[in-house]
């Protein structure tokens, strides 16, 4: 597992201090508490760090992944992934809405002709839109996306653990599942196959609790 800067930061701080609450973490490294919660939940998941309750953080030095942790270190994403809900960049806002009610989803991928990734729209992006006070009937989707190479995606092949960390560490609920290769251009693309949503993760839970 490769750890972030700051993630080896916190690591160090709490071998060196064990136990240290959030709160003792986030002051040494003069951050919020909630800039470390994605980081802390990733520790604590993968076996880094221990969590107690009214006490704080301690290192489990050489200690074994869990059981469940390395469970889903061997599974792949490609066969826990679901169909792209998908929509093209120059369709409306108000389409993109209709599009996100139909597919009961929380984000849409925004493909290309070719399937190839342009974006993701979120029902936050959307909501920022309507606060705006645009026309949703006439502006694109492809105005108010966030766009590459800006997108956090995962390939088929990686594990189930490695994209529960990416949902946890960037506080998003969607990947797109993409294959890469280089186009007649030269240039890397990425082509949708699927999402992977913190949905996928919830059912695998349950699947795996039998």
């Amino acid at each position: 597992m490769r750890l972030s800067e700051r993630q080896l930061k916190i690591v160090e701080l709490v071998k060196s201090s064990s136990p240290m609450t959030g709160e003792q973490i986030a002051s040494k490294l003069k951050l919020t508490r909630a800039t470390l919660r994605p980081d802390l939940a990733i520790l604590t998941m993968t076996g880094v760090l221990e969590a107690r309750p009214r006490v704080g953080y301690f290192y489990k030095e050489e200690k074994a992944r869990s059981p469940i942790a390395e469970k889903m270190h061997q599974l792949r994403v490609g066969d826990f992934k679901s169909m792209a809900a998908a929509v093209k960049e120059n369709i409306s806002i108000y389409d993109a809405v209709v599009s996100m009610f139909t597919n009961n989803v929380g984000s849409l991928i925004v493909i290309n002709e070719k399937r190839e990734l342009r974006g993701m729209v979120s029902r936050k992006d959307i909501l920022k839109a309507t606060l705006g006070k645009i026309d949703l009937h006439q502006v694109p989707i492809g105005v108010i996306m966030t766009r590459m190479p800006n997108i956090i995606m995962v390939t088929s092949d990686e594990s189930v653990l490695d994209a529960a960390r990416k949902l946890v560490q960037h506080q998003i609920d969607t990947l797109p599942v993409v294959e890469n290769y280089i186009n007649e251009e030269g240039n890397e693309v990425y082509e949708v196959v699927g999402r992977f949503t913190k949905t996928n993760i919830t059912n695998l839970f349950v699947e795996l609790g039998g």
